[in-house]
């Protein structure tokens, strides 16, 4: 229960970040420039690197050398099933990237507003499950320092999400959708971390010896999306120093906040 309520706050907040972000249509232009583009995205590439490293995988590690079990085996079993996972939900699912228009999954007749809010959802999948783990990391822990970790997490997943609310958002509005659709529909793709990470709340309760593998599976899960989705759309070999430079940023925000509260 310790958990279940934790996450539910924590998300809650996650949420509210990303509508933040998506409230900046009403004020921007209809189009996100390619250098917000490239930024937020490199920035938030970053924060979910870093956030796979200390709050995910480090504590996977801790925990099966604590069981007795070989880390090696958990971590990167977990770690391939959570990237195979995204991996067959991006093929299931028809979804359009804002920076590319080139339709991926299935083929559909859903117009383009539709199959963008799809891809923004499939994003958010693995950073409402890394919040859902950790917290039930912490409540199987007991110890202040892995519930700080798991704050630490969630801070840095509601900071990414104010600019990527905004990335994601503006593409919509430059596609006919008025403002207020726009961002309704923006700040709705949020809504899938508080249900992405209550599931994993639920069925990880069940599951407590496997949190080494659920650990690693929330991060494979999210370097997938760093990877396939990202590091694509922010166009790093674009002017890539700036670029770089915002990944750089992003993974140092996250590296601080976990070495610091967790």
């Amino acid at each position: 229960m310790d958990a279940l309520l934790s996450t539910f706050y924590a998300t809650a907040f996650t949420f509210a970040m990303t509508a933040a972000g998506a409230a900046a249509v009403f004020i921007a232009g209809r189009s996100p420039s390619a250098l917000f583009t490239r930024l937020s995205l490199g920035f938030a590439a970053g924060i979910m690197i870093a956030a796979s490293m200390w709050s995910l995988l480090a504590p996977a590690i801790e925990r099966a050398e604590s069981e007795g079990t070989l880390p090696a085996i958990p971590v990167a079993g977990g770690f391939i099933l959570g990237a195979a996972f995204l991996m067959v939900l991006d093929r299931l699912m028809p979804h359009l990237h804002a920076n590319t228009n080139v339709l991926e999954g299935p083929r559909t007749s859903l117009p383009q507003h539709q199959l963008l809010f799809l891809a923004m959802t499939i994003h958010n999948i693995p950073e409402g499950m890394a919040v859902g783990i950790s917290f039930v990391a912490a409540a199987a822990a007991g110890t202040p320092e892995a519930w700080s970790a798991a704050v630490a997490l969630t801070i840095g997943m509601g900071i990414q999400n104010i600019p990527e609310g905004t990335a994601v958002t503006l593409p919509l509005r430059s596609s006919g959708m008025s403002r207020f659709k726009a961002f309704l529909m923006g700040a709705l793709s949020g809504l899938v971390e508080p249900i992405a990470a209550m599931t994993v709340v639920f069925l990880a309760s069940f599951f407590i010896p496997l949190m080494p593998w659920l650990l690693s599976f929330a991060a494979g899960a999210m370097i997938y999306v760093v990877v396939e989705e990202l590091i694509p759309e922010a166009r790093l070999g674009e002017h890539s120093d700036m670029g770089t430079l915002s990944v750089l940023a992003g993974f140092v925000l996250m590296m601080v906040l976990d070495t610091s509260l967790g």
